[in-house]
């Protein structure tokens, strides 16, 4: 885990704006006539529906996808009663966290109370604003009563998740350790350090899932919570044992399976060596374990060991549920948040672990080869998955237990609508992928002798998205292929420097002097140029030994760009060649041209860079509706670079009287159709919203899309090539593999069009 100073976190909190959560408006704001419809007149009437039918209160306002987020600060952390108000950074936290991993609107609410009437009563009288209510960080034994009572009292999904986010995750991951360990759940002998609230939840919900309540031992901080104790609350007595036992060592001995939930270091390795073979130790003390990671897996080779920590393997985490399970409940108008409901997120969280993991969430983290086993028994909160696993399953069982106001029926369009509603609407990418997979190509990977693009090569085989072929020296490839740990057997690795390619060299060699000897070139200096992977590569294509070459770039794509047009060269009906990158955010999919080849277009350029990303939006299906944008508005600059862009347009409307496509103009017009409509009523793209954006130049196109990224308002497929007469692309060396992927992927489809149409395919 990277260290995280005090200083950091201070700056984190008060960089910019202040905290780390804001309200941002979901309707247009710019007119009177807007601020009519929000607000006085208009607002009156869906005021007047909902009093009629207050169902209606669910299509008319955000209430359900707003959850508050509620405490009076007297458990925050590992902090202890700190007050409302020093909590309030925890609860802004939480916040963020169900917005950016299931889209939940939420308001941290801090309450000066800790009385429990006065607290509940407090919660209950503001509960008709929200669809949920997390209740966070507030003391045992409290926490017991006021959950109770608000769920009684409240018709919308109230849950504490102190109590019971760790009893559903650390559920899920017993369940998959029991598996693997070979154990029966109503067989194990189960301790439980800790006896507050999160200890009590998740021990009940284990007994729900099969652990028998005789087989358990529970301690707090004066040892085992026995029969004879007088000390005992309401909650600690439920698990009170007769066995003649009083410490944590003696509990231990014989055990099958730890939970810690108290504080570090109280456990020692004697103690676990003195379980039952094939153990399970889940040391959640935060943020440092009962024992720590090393001692543990010292202690025993047959252990299975989590902790609540980010930098050990099995980490329980409760992101990995909240989120989700709120989603799912606020999705079918859920009354409340029941035992049927959790277990179904139990049982879908520790499904998901058994899949197998998508090398997104491999390179989230840094790791090759995640698979279900002992150091993998929970997905990473990072999988992507999680929202459509568990969201569901949740939503399926407050249906099943009738408590869904609002039942879901169809499922596809559900799933679907929960992809868009994170911005992970993939069906470009998935429909890329499956048509490689149909006819998966040769692509040569010019960069092999680099970690990223290696990986990628062995991956995308995996997937059957592609065939790649290795560029490089064998003996290093292989060098890096173990020290990575990806088997490279079956994989065709071609060392243009190799004796046994001089013939081909050569071959190469003459072939590309032949082509360009009007432009110059002699055979000694093509000869020279095939000992360039990039030449070499693309020669494989162009002499049709190989169907498509990725060349890795370090910096920008100019030098690999011209070698291109050199070798393969540019289709005939174009001048010049581009690249596109496809971003994908929550307000859509956008196409943006040219972020890596023109670097000052002028007009004919822009003109076929314009024809270019045309075709290549059909391409993938969609219909473009294309700005044409610069730092100017319809003639209201005289520069060249506007002049450049005008011309283009006007070229591009006559030869295309269909397209939507006009400009030029700034990006807030291109982007703000309201705005745009109202002032230039004028344009062919009235009453669109534009998905694809040609830029004036290199640096605002290259801009454009990198600040996007940075920003965290999208993800990108791309450089997509456009224009060249073979299937040459480009990507950085250090791009992450999934992109690496991506872009090979649609350079074998390339192939496959070019195979099918003879080599005519425009895109």
């Amino acid at each position: 885990m990277s260290t995280i100073t005090k200083e950091a976190a201070l700056e984190y909190h008060r960089q910019g704006k202040p905290g780390k959560i804001e309200v941002i408006p979901t309707k247009p704001y710019s007119t009177q006539q807007d601020l009519a419809l929000a607000y006085s007149p208009g607002v009156a009437y869906p005021c007047k529906e909902i009093e009629s039918r207050p169902e209606d209160v669910y299509e008319y306002t955000d209430k359900g996808n707003l959850v508050a987020v509620i405490s009076n600060g007297t458990a925050v952390l590992g902090l202890g009663d700190i007050g409302p108000l020093a909590g309030k950074p925890v609860m802004e936290g939480k916040a963020l966290l169900f917005k950016i991993f299931a889209g939940i609107d939420c308001f941290d609410i801090e309450v000066a109370e800790k009385d429990p009437d006065k607290f509940i009563s407090i919660v209950k009288a503001i509960s008709p604003t929200f669809g949920g209510i997390n209740l966070e960080d507030i003391k045992a034994p409290e926490c017991f009563e006021i959950e109770k009572r608000l769920k009684e009292e409240c018709d919308i999904p109230v849950m504490h998740d102190d109590q019971h986010g760790t009893a559903i995750i650390s559920a899920a991951g017993l369940l998959n350790a029991l598996e693997i360990q070979g154990k029966k759940i109503e067989e194990i002998k189960l301790v439980v350090n800790g006896a507050g609230a999160a200890a009590v939840s998740c021990t009940r919900l284990y007994i729900a899932l099969g652990v028998r309540q005789e087989n358990i031992v529970m301690c707090d901080s004066r040892g085992v919570l026995t029969e004879s104790r007088t000390d005992l609350n309401p909650q600690k007595r439920e698990f009170a044992t007769a066995r003649n036992i009083s410490t944590l060592a003696e509990a231990m001995e014989g055990a099958d399976v730890f939970l810690g939930l108290s504080v570090k270091d109280v456990v020692t390795t004697e103690m676990v060596r003195s379980m039952a073979p094939n153990p399970i130790v889940f040391a959640l003390a935060n943020p440092d374990p009962e024992i720590a990671y090393e001692k543990a897996m010292e202690s025993r080779p047959d252990l299975i060991f989590a902790t609540g920590r980010s930098d050990y393997p099995n980490q329980i985490n409760n992101v990995l549920g909240f989120p989700y399970i709120f989603r799912g409940a606020l999705d079918c108008g859920a009354t409340a948040i029941n035992e049927e409901m959790k277990l179904a997120a139990v049982r879908a969280i520790a499904r998901l672990a058994k899949e197998p993991v998508p090398t997104v969430v491999n390179a989230a983290y840094n790791m090759n080869g995640l698979e279900f086993g002992k150091e993998y028994i929970l997905p990473k909160p990072l999988d992507p998955r999680l929202l459509t696993w568990v969201a569901p399953a949740v939503a399926r069982g407050a249906m099943e237990s009738g408590v869904a106001r609002r039942p879901i029926t169809d499922w596809g369009a559900y799933e679907e609508r929960l992809r868009k509603l994170m911005g992970y609407d993939k069906k470009l990418l998935r429909r890329i992928h499956d048509q490689a997979k149909e006819h998966p190509k040769r692509v040569v990977f010019g960069e092999a002798n680099t970690d990223n693009m290696l990986r990628a090569a062995v991956m995308g085989a995996k997937e059957g998205v592609f065939i790649p072929v290795l560029l490089g020296n064998e003996e290093m490839i292989q060098k890096r292929a173990d020290r990575l740990g990806l088997d490279i057997s079956g994989i065709d690795i071609v060392n243009l420097r190799h004796d046994r390619e001089a013939s081909r060299r050569q071959r190469y060699a003459s072939r590309l002097a032949a082509r360009r000897q009007r432009q110059g070139l002699t055979l000694p200096e093509a000869q020279e140029k095939m000992f360039d992977r990039n030449y070499f590569g693309m020669m494989m294509v162009e002499e049709g030994d190989a169907d498509a070459f990725l060349g890795g770039t370090y910096s920008a794509a100019h030098g690999i760009g011209q070698i291109a047009e050199e070798v393969v060269g540019i289709r005939p009906s174009y001048k010049h060649f581009a690249t596109l990158h496809i971003i994908n955010t929550k307000r859509g999919t956008f196409f943006i041209s040219d972020t890596q080849i023109n670097r000052h277009p002028d007009a004919e350029a822009l003109t076929d860079i314009a024809r270019l990303t045309r075709n290549s939006v059909e391409y993938f299906a969609e219909t473009p509706v294309m700005a044409m944008v610069s730092y100017s508005n319809f003639g209201s600059s005289s520069e060249k670079e506007c002049e450049n862009v005008r011309t283009a347009v006007a070229r591009m409307q006559q030869m295309y009287p269909d397209l939507a496509i006009d400009g030029e103009m700034t990006l807030n017009y291109a982007l703000n159709s309201c705005l745009r409509d109202n002032v230039f009523p004028f344009t062919r793209l009235n009453g669109k919203e534009v998905n694809t954006l040609i830029f004036p130049n290199l640096a605002s196109a290259s801009t454009a899309y990198r600040m996007m990224l940075e920003m965290g308002l999208g993800d990108a497929i791309g450089p997509i090539q456009m224009g060249l007469n073979k299937p040459v692309h480009f990507a950085g060396v250090n791009a992450a593999v999934r992109d690496i992927i991506n872009i090979a992927a649609i350079a074998s489809i390339d192939a496959a069009v070019l195979e099918r149409t003879g080599g005519t395919a425009d895109k």
